[in-house]
């Protein structure tokens, strides 16, 4: 469901994907995923009793990470907990991602790492992170570009309400985090583009494919711009495509959908600013 605070494009996209900031739900799972493959690992108090990797792991958490003196650390595990908890639930979002990567490098057994890492990579993905565990270290994998080209476009299409509408209705899809629709995320950009094409050409009844001939007459398409999204167009029509109603969902992932929204949202701004240089007024889709 959209919120009244997306429509009113009060929530910028850095906060619906989340590139500066880790909210609760994300805090919270990532806590979860540590509990289960580390902390659920104690089964004693006191810490000399404790099997030698998570020992290990406490030292250097202590250490080398807390950068706390070793002989205030003391031999209970509750009293150690307390502290990482604390700390964990009050640091800076960007701390949350330095302390489980600090984690999943430091335990002594690549299995268990590999199996946090990526049972983290689903939290991050589901809770619609910007980053990701890559070769073992958190990497951005969605870049302050990409968010510009989302909210650029979101804010020069206001006035063009089946353009603007599309595309908030692809960023929503693609932002549920409790049943991201990615097939239709991607339908709706691919949408947004042939909205903005019908937009230009005047003609409402026009495939993008024929849309995108009459825009490289009026504001000077690239023909090398034209094809590719003619192909993007035809890849949302095949068979086996975005726009076929099928009984089995193709294997679409946020990455796909993201990359969709941003490389429409792109093409969109870049024709209006084509436009805009040609002289040539869009007009707005009149109310019905």
């Amino acid at each position: 469901m959209e919120l009244f605070s997306q429509r009113k494009g009060i929530k910028p996209v850095k906060s619906v994907i989340q590139v500066d900031s880790v909210d609760k739900d994300l805090r919270v799972s990532l806590w979860n995923a540590l509990t289960i493959y580390y902390w659920n690992k104690v089964e004693f108090d006191e810490l000399y009793l404790l099997e030698s990797s998570i020992w290990e792991l406490i030292i250097k958490i202590w250490v080398d990470y807390l950068k706390e003196p070793i002989d205030t650390l003391g031999n209970s595990w509750e009293n150690f907990y307390r502290k990482v908890r604390g700390y964990y639930f009050t640091c800076q979002w960007y701390e949350v991602y330095d302390f489980i990567e600090f984690i999943a490098n430091t335990y002594p057994d690549a299995k268990t790492n590999q199996e946090f890492m990526n049972s983290c990579n689903f939290i991050l993905e589901s809770e619609l992170s910007a980053y990701r565990f890559v070769g073992g270290k958190i990497t951005q994998i969605t870049s302050e570009e990409e968010i510009s080209e989302i909210e650029e476009a979101l804010e020069v299409s206001e006035s063009l309400k089946t353009v603007n509408l599309h595309l908030k209705r692809a960023l929503e899809l693609l932002s549920d985090r409790k049943n991201p629709d990615y097939r239709n995320s991607i339908k709706e950009s691919i949408s947004a583009v042939e909205a903005i094409c019908r937009l230009i050409t005047q003609n409402d009844k026009a495939t993008l494919g024929q849309a995108l001939k009459e825009v490289e007459k009026k504001v000077g398409l690239h023909s090398a711009l034209k094809n590719a999204f003619s192909s993007l167009y035809g890849y949302t029509s095949d068979a086996e495509g975005i726009r076929h109603a099928l009984l089995d969902e193709p294997n679409l992932s946020f990455e796909d959908a993201k990359f969709m929204l941003v490389s429409c949202s792109a093409f969109i701004n870049w024709l209006i600013s084509k436009a805009t240089k040609a002289g040539f007024k869009i007009r707005p889709q009149k109310s019905m």
